[in-house]
């Protein structure tokens, strides 16, 4: 992947692993826009952005997003996730239709055509697969610690229900990619780079990521 060339980098994560912050820090320091569900979210509830509304914006111009960008008021990108300050950690809906999925991508591909960015979730490595200048990351980290993280994140109190909570979305989130994708987000042959967060922190992740990237 090059940097001097428009790119897009995704971060997959397990809940609880700290890989959504990791994502922000990352953008941050690369100085692009980050997008995660919150964002497509905002897009596609607040601004009435559909597959069929896209369509007709790629009709007309091909790379779209700038000037809806600017016709929302986006500014120069999200650094921080509209819903960062929710007392919940969101939980991806179990009704989820194809038709929204379809739109969530068409919104990505075209983010992605118009600028670099990072993007968290939404099954994007696969979203990406195929774009030319792309890096796909998948960051894990031991069930205690993201139970530990989930507890102080969410207020839970009692270790054995924050465990069933992890454990839920897991689950939730690997039947939404595989009915979506036929993909499994657990499979490592998805990415082009593995990090555990096991005995490191955020910023520690996003300095290897950009070592990384500097090699490459």
């Amino acid at each position: 992947m090059e940097l001097s060339n428009k790119y897009v980098i995704t971060i997959n994560r397990e809940l609880g692993s700290g890989g959504k912050t990791v994502a922000k820090l990352l953008a941050q320091k690369l100085g692009v826009p980050f997008y995660d569900k919150a964002h497509l979210a905002s897009l596609e509830d607040k601004e009435g952005l559909n597959a069929e509304e896209i369509e007709r914006l790629k009709a007309k111009k091909r790379t779209w997003w700038p000037d809806l960008k600017k016709i929302v008021e986006l500014g120069g990108g999200f650094a921080v996730s509209i819903y960062d300050n929710l007392p919940n950690i969101p939980v991806p809906e179990k009704n989820d239709t194809d038709r929204k999925f379809r739109t969530e991508q068409e919104i990505l591909k075209g983010i992605a055509d118009a600028e670099s960015c990072v993007v968290v979730g939404r099954c994007s490595f696969v979203t990406f697969k195929d774009h030319p200048n792309h890096l796909n990351i998948w960051i894990q980290s031991p069930l205690e610690s993201r139970v530990e993280r989930v507890m102080k994140k969410k207020g839970i109190a009692s270790k054995a229900e924050a465990e069933k909570f992890v454990k839920e979305v897991d689950k939730i989130c690997e039947d939404y990619v595989k009915r979506h994708t036929g993909a499994s987000r657990y499979d490592t042959g998805n990415y082009d780079l593995v990090i555990s967060m096991k005995d490191k922190t955020e910023a520690e992740v996003v300095d290897i990521i950009m070592k990384f990237l500097e090699q490459k």
